[in-house]
């Protein structure tokens, strides 16, 4: 049995103090909304509680897909890295950068080089430098009791207003090379990414701008889980793969107070166990239900996991 814990978009915050110099670019769009919106809905110690109960449930890894930091702020992505190490060793923990991670040119590489532990496979080396094509570092691999966790990146710097993101075509082909291999081992495959992979997820100025190549690799060469973040809804939708449907999973943000126009703070916690001849997967939503109430289980429901041919 294998516990597997997603939570994604904490927008940890609040924001620090800015140079005039860094705002002069789409940070000053982010800081604005960050005042007049995000510290509001966001603020609070939800994300703590959300944390602390998590690990009262004792996961065997936790999934954080995207979006930790606001603006990319370099003093928010160093202090995204002592979040993490808050939240988990980096061989339990593993991230892949949302939009707000990658919000202006250069900042996701900066943001590779501070969390490489937790955003690295099982056979990295060295983290690789700033000035290094953050593309060709995923997706990467971690492979944990009969599972194999698949790290993709849809961050990408894009033009104010916008929040798309993008998988690229060598990504993609990596991609597919990865999931027929893991196959051919019988893993349990989870790919973990920011955006959904989906064209009418989310509107069109935040969409995955390739997530027709998203669906194409998972058609042609299986996945047993997608978990993804970005909306800040909770989702359940399905991929065709060459066995069935695959579940495609999204959870709200980890730090949106109750009350909200979006669901409260959320995690997801999936039991995955070995069967004769296939896989079980078990899902728990965990979250708040009321203002001023503690972390409850919200919904218990079973995966279906296409079986192997």
């Amino acid at each position: 049995m294998f516990k597997l814990a997603h939570l994604s978009d904490p927008h940890l915050g609040p924001l620090p103090d800015p140079k005039l110099l860094q705002l002069f670019s789409k940070r000053l769009l982010g800081y604005l909304n960050w005042h007049r919106n995000r510290s509001r809905i966001m603020g609070g110690s939800y994300l703590e509680q959300l944390v602390e109960n998590m690990k009262v449930q004792a996961p065997d890894h936790i999934a954080v897909t995207g979006d930790l930091v606001n603006i990319a702020l370099p003093l928010e992505i160093s202090g995204a890295r002592t979040w993490l190490e808050e939240v988990g060793e980096p061989e339990n923990v593993s991230v892949v950068p949302g939009n707000h991670d990658a919000y202006v040119r250069g900042a996701i590489r900066k943001a590779r080089a501070a969390w490489w532990p937790y955003m690295s496979g099982d056979d990295a080396q060295d983290a690789p430098s700033e000035s290094g094509k953050s593309e060709a570092t995923f997706p990467y691999i971690r492979r944990r009791n009969g599972v194999a966790l698949i790290g993709v990146t849809t961050g990408r710097a894009s033009a104010p207003w916008f929040a798309t993101g993008r998988v690229g075509s060598s990504q993609s082909k990596r991609l597919r090379r990865i999931l027929e291999d893991l196959g051919k081992e019988d893993l349990f495959r989870v790919v973990m990414l920011h955006h959904p992979p989906f064209k009418n997820a989310t509107r069109w100025h935040k969409r995955l701008s390739d997530a027709s190549r998203v669906r194409a690799v998972v058609k042609q060469a299986g996945a047993e889980l997608i978990l993804h973040g970005h909306t800040h809804i909770a989702s359940f939708d399905n991929i065709d793969g060459p066995n069935g449907p695959v579940p495609v999973i999204g959870v709200p943000s980890a730090t949106s107070a109750p009350g909200g126009s979006k669901p409260a703070a959320r995690y997801n916690l999936f039991t995955i166990e070995k069967t004769n001849p296939g896989w079980t997967c078990r899902m728990e939503e965990h979250g708040f239900a009321e203002p001023d109430m503690p972390v409850t289980l919200l919904k218990d429901r079973q995966v279906t996991i296409p079986d192997r041919v």
